[in-house]
């Protein structure tokens, strides 16, 4: 983590620094609902391919039933002094329909095929719609980044 003080960012600044986070962070918070349960969130781990976020959790979760019900997802990275938030809506695959290349690169960085696992596993697809980013008070005017899918700055 890198803090600046109170030294704001511009824009383009913002949305390098995030990229770079999302191109090395590990995991993410995920948020869904439910209509009858309400909020559901839950750390995974993720790959960033450029334009998408990338995770996986199985099949039968209360995330990917939630998704399927409404594919509306919050998703933050998790440290409370660099905030990085993304809102996007998911796309679900079942493993064997996954794109392979994003299938691949989620195992290379963890290490861990979920295709190759007894239980079934779920892909979910989030090309984020808004991305907000800010450290501290002063970043907080001008916190989004990315409005309707296209990057500011």
């Amino acid at each position: 983590m890198q803090t600046t003080g109170d030294t704001r960012r511009a824009t383009a600044e913002r949305r390098r620094d995030t990229l770079e986070r999302l191109g090395t962070e590990r995991d993410m918070w995920v948020s869904t609902a439910h209509p009858d349960h309400g909020p559901h969130q839950v750390p995974l781990w993720f790959a960033w391919d450029g334009r998408a976020v990338w995770m996986c959790t199985g099949a039968a979760s209360a995330t990917v039933r939630n998704l399927r019900a409404d594919p509306r997802v919050r998703l933050g990275l998790p440290d409370t002094l660099d905030v990085v938030l993304l809102q996007g809506e998911a796309e679900c695959f079942p493993g064997d329909e996954v794109p392979g290349e994003a299938a691949d690169a989620f195992a290379a960085k963890f290490g861990w095929d979920p295709r190759t696992e007894e239980g079934s596993y779920v892909y979910a697809r989030v090309v984020p719609e808004t991305v907000r980013a800010w450290r501290g008070t002063s970043e907080l005017r001008g916190r989004v980044i990315m409005r309707d899918g296209v990057w500011l700055g």
